[in-house]
């Protein structure tokens, strides 16, 4: 994703291609943008090409010649500087793999970035991890963020909170922030499907946009029949701006074509959007007049062009006003009344790495100073590939505590004035990029990028469709004998595991209804009332529809009343992230339990305190210890005895109760459950 997106400086935010066509979407800077053409006479660009052709045996000949090893270094360092990533990965990789050569930080630090910036994340955290490892002390803040995005790129999620906490702490940073990470009700309202779509090709296809009767995309796929002037950020031909038809209702595409010959040239063009009529479109482009121009920083920008059909044909494009010499413009999208356009820029001013800025086009062709959509939007990171439906704004980012990479957010809003994204969740979300998303009026069906596995290429164009969630589980209480209804009985739903996932209570009909559930998927559905033995049943849902079932509480007698350990439920007291401190609501609940020790003084009591599975495990032990005491200490100072306390021990994340273990994505309410004090009576 990472290769062109650069490229393109904000075409490239889109994956690979589009990443570096996005404006910087690899922790580059607009520098990564430039189109690598020309170069000095000692370059070779078959050089890679000779080196792979190579048996291992010669290989290893030539690697012995004395100085070679500093000439590899020097040949990949040239490429590094000229941003020909995927030739300066390849050399840095045969000195690293092959070589004695020292292990030095700068060295692996480019070797890390030369993958990170072609999209190749599992060898990108092979070498940022061993730089990690040998000099933590040494490594920027740019590239420990960019080890994390390599880390949930790879599944390796705890390790990349514990760093992410560690490098919060550097920054005096709130760690509350680590808990804000949640999936979206947006997708539990839905059910997603998702398909990869046939006109994807082995390079990067991303960037789609509605035009008639199909999109309209970006594509560095080879079409020439001779041989591709190749992109040397990335090795893959320059991006142009194709054409598909839509096949059917499900969204599959066909005979893709090249859009228009008077708009693709033999540079970048990409992310593009169009009037409401359709007559005109704006699209991003290298900065290009005969050649490539460059800002005094020596780099080619980007900007938005525009174009009109006239006659049938596209006129020769014009670049748009608030373009820059020294900064890039790119990913235009216009609102549904062609009044406004929303961008993506790298200008002085901004708050982040790219921002979303918003003119409005006049009706005479003009538009008005850019605006900055504020810090609701807007953040340090790179946000780039906005969409405007209606009120809704829908953006990637890579922020931090998303899912990896690029993730795709919305936001609501009205007169330019949004709210903070939010962060749409799995499936359209993945550990990879994920970008340039679009959804029709009916807010049914679109597309969006992605370079996550299983695709077909570098970044790959996917369709979605969006059901309404009819998953549910609708139940009615009643009395065991009687047959009444049992009104204000608290109703709750756990997982296959046992972990807590809603609550209800009953109403005046003795009904209850858990909505938005996930097919053909087993629940536990537990009923309790005061004065009643609970009642547990399993449930099953099936294919997008409501099951309903039925539950009888049976009365308890006398005996059964007595206030015993079974009153108090051992999972209602938890901790704050990375504290071990009584909350306010936990303290309500351990007065439960004094009650019942006070009202029973035979009973005695085991404490066992446990943490969830973030950070290293034996900090989490002596986390887990600090929790068992205060649970203990608060319970002796309510006046209970502290010998009939027979333990207070900490497990530290030993004894999950969830699927919430090391390197499994979890959102932050499902981590808060393995925060907890449990706790065993005993009774003489």
């Amino acid at each position: 994703m990472k290769k062109l997106i650069l490229l393109f400086f904000f075409l490239c935010s889109f994956g690979t291609f589009a990443q570096e066509l996005a404006m910087s979407v690899n922790d580059v800077d607009s520098q990564l943008y430039q189109s690598s053409e020309g170069g000095s006479t000692t370059d070779n660009p078959n050089f890679v090409r000779h080196l792979d052709g190579l048996s291992d045996k010669k290989l290893a000949k030539y690697l012995r010649e004395g100085g070679i090893s500093d000439k590899l270094i020097e040949k990949a360092n040239e490429y590094y500087d000229k941003m020909w990533y995927a030739e300066s990965a390849r050399i840095y990789d045969i000195v690293l793999e092959k070589t004695a050569t020292k292990h030095t930080p700068a060295l692996l630090s480019k070797a890390g970035d030369s993958h990170y910036f072609t999209g190749n994340l599992e060898k990108a955290y092979k070498w940022y991890n061993e730089l990690y490892q040998l000099f933590a002390d040494d490594v920027s803040e740019e590239t420990v963020f960019k080890y994390t995005q390599t880390l949930k790129g790879t599944g390796k999620y705890r390790r990349a909170a514990a760093i992410t906490k560690i490098l919060r702490q550097k920054r005096d940073e709130p760690l509350k922030e680590l808990e804000k990470i949640s999936d979206s009700s947006w997708e539990a309202a839905y059910t997603v499907k998702i398909k990869n779509l046939g006109i994807n090709s082995p390079y990067s296809d991303f960037s789609p946009m509605f035009h008639g009767n199909g999109i309209v995309y970006s594509s560095a796929k080879d079409s020439s029949i001779f041989t591709t002037r190749r992109y040397r950020w990335t090795n893959q031909p320059f991006l142009d701006i194709y054409t598909a038809q839509k096949k059917n209702d499900e969204g599959d595409l066909t005979s893709p074509k090249k859009f228009s010959k008077n708009i693709n040239t033999k540079y970048h063009e990409a992310s593009m959007a169009f009037s409401p009529n359709q007559e005109t479109i704006y699209f991003t482009r290298n900065n290009y007049g005969k050649r490539l121009k460059r800002g005094k920083n020596g780099i080619n920008h980007l900007k938005i062009y525009r174009s009109r059909l006239v006659n049938g044909e596209w006129t020769r494009a014009e670049e748009l006003p608030f373009n820059g010499e020294d900064y890039s413009t790119g990913h235009p999208t216009i609102s549904q009344d062609g009044k406004k356009m929303y961008f993506v820029s790298d200008r002085p001013g901004g708050f982040g790495e790219t921002d979303i800025y918003v003119v409005d086009i006049y009706p005479d062709g003009g538009f008005s100073e850019p605006k900055n959509l504020g810090r609701t939007i807007n953040t340090a990171a790179k946000e780039m590939f906005p969409y405007i439906a209606e009120n809704t704004l829908y953006f990637s980012s890579n922020r931090p505590m998303g899912f990896g990479g690029l993730d795709i957010y919305k936001s609501e809003g009205v007169n330019d004035i949004f709210g903070v994204g939010v962060n749409l969740g799995k499936p359209i979300n993945s550990s990879r990029d994920d970008f340039s998303y679009i959804i029709d009026a009916a807010g049914e069906q679109g597309y969006f990028a992605s370079n996550r596995k299983g695709g077909k290429g570098d970044d790959d164009i996917y369709s979605f469709i969006l059901e309404t969630n009819l998953n549910a589980i609708m139940g009615s209480v009643q009395h065991s004998e009687t047959m009444e209804v049992l009104k204000q009985a608290n109703i709750s739903l756990l997982s296959s595991t046992g972990k807590l996932l809603n609550e209800t209570v009953s109403d005046t009909a003795g009904n209850y209804v858990f909505k938005n559930l996930t097919s053909a998927t087993d629940y536990m559905i537990v009923a309790r009332k005061d004065g009643f033995i609970n009642d547990s049943i399993q449930v099953a849902t099936k294919e997008n529809t409501g099951v309903s079932v039925s539950q009888y509480l049976r009365e308890r007698q006398k005996e059964e009343q007595k206030p015993i350990a079974a009153i108090f439920e051992p999972n209602d007291v938890y901790f704050d992230f990375d504290s071990s401190e009584i909350t306010p609501g936990s303290a309500k609940e351990l007065d439960k339990l004094v009650a019942v020790l006070k009202e029973n003084k035979k009973l005695t009591l085991k404490i066992a305190s446990h943490t969830d599975a973030t950070g290293p495990a034996a900090y989490n032990k002596l986390l887990s210890e600090r929790r068992a005491k205060s649970t203990k200490n608060y319970i002796v100072s309510k006046g209970i005895a502290a010998s009939r306390i027979l333990s207070a021990v900490g497990y530290g994340e030993d004894r999950l109760i969830n699927h919430c273990s090391d390197g499994m994505p979890c959102a932050p309410a499902e981590h808060r459950l393995n925060r907890r004090s449990e706790f065993i009576l005993f009774s003489e």
